[in-house]
């Protein structure tokens, strides 16, 4: 990474420079704005109050993201989601990008099973290299390549069926 390792950031440096990647790693676990945002709020919460350690910033980057995964899994698995009829927010105009393509590939990308979305999520959006995404995730770069080749071919299957 470009940027000097520093160990002792103030929490808002940490904040501005991650806050993207906390946010569309857990948007993408919820495909929901509000747990999203709860989830943001709680992954930062645990930064401040543990304070870790890191050896460099792709430490601190895997560190926030697999904290990120484990809130967004939390959330996701929790007995009352699981009880609860969700409101449909996918509603027209609810959230949308720019382009009508953007909007088009969001929507695929959130109907692929969760192992093959975070991966893309994390190699397309997150610049991450197959490595940084095998450290955050704790699984072997065959498995992430893997991922990424499955996954590009849903995306363009689903695309496809939508004429893009």
């Amino acid at each position: 990474m470009s940027d000097t390792f520093v160990q002792n950031e103030s929490i808002e440096t940490v904040i501005q420079r991650y806050k993207g990647t906390v946010y569309s790693v857990a948007l993408s676990y919820t495909s929901n704005r509000a747990d999203a945002d709860d989830i943001f709020q709680e992954v930062f919460l645990i930064y401040f109050k543990v304070k870790p350690q890191f050896n460099d910033e792709e430490h601190r980057k895997a560190w926030l993201i697999r904290t990120t995964i484990n809130c967004s899994l939390r959330v996701v698995e929790s007995t009352y989601r699981k009880r609860t009829v969700p409101m449909d927010e996918m509603e027209e105009g609810s959230f949308q990008f720019e382009s009508k393509e953007e909007n088009a590939v969001y929507l695929a990308l959130q109907e692929l099973p969760e192992k093959y979305r975070i991966v893309l999520q994390l190699f397309y959006f997150e610049d991450m290299s197959v490595e940084s995404i095998s450290k955050a995730l704790d699984i072997k770069a065959g498995t992430v390549k893997v991922q990424l080749m499955r996954g590009r071919e849903m995306m363009k299957t689903k695309l496809k069926e939508e004429d893009y």
